[in-house]
């Protein structure tokens, strides 16, 4: 089996941003769109945001098993269809998930060696400005998205990489630094001794955002999260 990613993140993180431009710059990557019952938005098109399906196809989905992982948030069911794990295998292209802190344990309970990555906001300031900015939500729940944030980040050590996401360039060099270095370093992969300088330095671009390297610049992020969760959105 090739690579899997797991990308999660809190909602106005950047994450779909993020996704988006290194889908359009590193081949070989098979993304997996989500099913959802809730409603699109303005905006989303069926099969390219989400897969929009009514509660009772979710639900019969669900008995024939369907899924690697699935959850329920405000009403609203959503998942990720394990045919896209067998389509990637079949193409011979690592599989990108896009999925919640949720869902990622799931994901890492049936596959131990996913690679599993957390886009994390630069402060709760600036996640709050984020969600403001894009003008999508109400002010209620722009509050309980923030509340929702604040339970996910508190899951950041169950990943593999920690990217801050305060510098939009800088960020996607790194998640494709990220990308790379897990084919470069995943077994039966050419020897150390055997990459090119530019692999070598793409490996250690990517070994900063392990999260042992990032713990300290972790800290006043997370302090700026400090508040009680709730039960929150997806």
């Amino acid at each position: 089996m090739n690579c899997v990613y797991i990308i999660s993140a809190p909602s106005g993180s950047g994450k779909s941003t993020l996704v988006n431009k290194v889908r359009e710059i590193v081949p070989g990557l098979k993304f997996s769109i989500s099913y959802t019952t809730r409603a699109p938005r303005a905006g989303e098109q069926n099969g390219r945001e989400y897969f929009f399906v009514s509660p009772a196809e979710f639900e019969e989905m669900i008995r024939k098993d369907e899924f690697l992982e699935h959850a329920k948030f405000d009403g609203n069911y959503y998942g990720t269809a394990r045919r896209f794990l067998a389509l990637a295998d079949q193409e011979g292209k690592d599989l990108l998930l896009d999925i919640d802190v949720q869902g990622a344990a799931q994901i890492k309970g049936r596959i131990a060696d996913a690679v599993s990555i957390f886009i994390m906001p630069p402060n709760r300031r600036e996640l709050e400005k984020r969600l403001r900015t894009r003008s999508l939500d109400t002010e209620e729940v722009i509050q309980r998205r923030l509340v929702t944030a604040s339970r996910e980040i508190e899951n950041y050590d169950k990943y593999d990489y920690i990217l801050i996401n305060d510098r939009l360039e800088e960020s996607i060099d790194a998640l494709k630094s990220i990308l790379l270095a897990e084919r470069l370093t995943r077994p039966g992969a050419r020897e150390e001794k055997q990459r090119s300088a530019d692999e070598t330095d793409l490996i250690a671009k990517a070994e900063r955002c392990r999260l042992k390297n990032v713990r300290e610049r972790l800290k006043p992020i997370l302090a700026s999260f400090e508040k009680v969760a709730a039960p929150g959105t997806r």
